[in-house]
């Protein structure tokens, strides 16, 4: 377990109002930070520092701070969710970094995820491809028994595999085509693996697929740098098998 010891860190951090077309980096230094602090905490830190100074706050999203929830998400040094793999930006912690070190701090960047204000984007683009079938609307009465069901033990572990997406964007933003294909997939495999999704199915994956491309999200060209990112470690073989359920929507319609 490594030492307690606090350090002092220099930020580059992207500031952009709503209405400004362009934004610019700004330059702080926030001084004690304790290495067991978070990330997030950091950056409190520097609001605190900033409050005092009479400065305007750095605006960035955050809640439940525990890799749930997915409303964190910055790019850390040019790396979504920053330098360790397999966790979202509330759960990186400052022993990652060295004393004296720069850290570059950008926003999720895609031409759908729309500037709010500083390091906060608007993600409903996400929102809208669910809308169009990221759930299953048949009324099935009561829950039945657990077993009552019989699913391969594969399927339901591919299922549950696809369904921890949080929905945080990383994929996007590490994208050189800025695609959704990841989350998309992710979306489309958890009820395709299922025999829950197979009455919607159809409709399921040409219309989240036409939502996604609508909404201005580049095409995969299975670079793989959304698998790296990813706090939840989903992987691009459910973009393959989102290609499929395409493929067969397709057929049946």
């Amino acid at each position: 377990m490594s030492e307690t010891k606090n350090i002092t860190v220099h930020l580059k951090v992207w500031r952009q109002k709503r209405n400004e077309k362009k934004g610019r980096f700004e330059s702080y230094t926030v001084k004690d930070v304790s290495t067991d602090s978070s990330f997030l905490e950091m950056l409190d830190l520097l609001n605190e520092d900033l409050t005092k100074s009479g400065k305007e706050p750095l605006e960035f999203d955050s809640d439940c701070r525990e890799g749930i929830c997915g409303t964190c998400g910055l790019v850390i040094n040019g790396v979504a969710h920053g330098p360790q793999q397999a966790i979202a930006t509330c759960q990186l912690h400052m022993r990652k970094f060295k004393d004296g070190e720069t850290l570059t701090i950008e926003p999720f960047r895609a031409k759908p995820f729309t500037p709010i204000k500083d390091l906060i984007v608007d993600r409903s683009a996400f929102d809208r491809i669910i809308s169009k079938g990221g759930y299953v609307s048949t009324n099935a009465g009561s829950p039945q028994d657990a077993n009552a069901i019989l699913i391969p033990k594969k399927n339901s572990d591919l299922a549950m595999d696809a369904a921890s997406c949080i929905g945080c964007g990383a994929c996007v933003a590490a994208c050189p085509n800025a695609s959704a294909s990841l989350f998309t997939s992710a979306k489309i495999s958890q009820y395709a693996l299922l025999p829950q999704g197979q009455p919607e199915a159809t409709r399921r994956a040409s219309q989240m697929v036409d939502q996604m491309d609508l909404e201005g999200f580049g095409n995969c060209s299975n670079h793989g740098e959304c698998e790296a990112v990813c706090p939840k470690q989903i992987t691009i073989a459910n973009i393959a098998r989102m290609r499929r359920e395409f493929f067969k929507a397709a057929l049946r319609s």
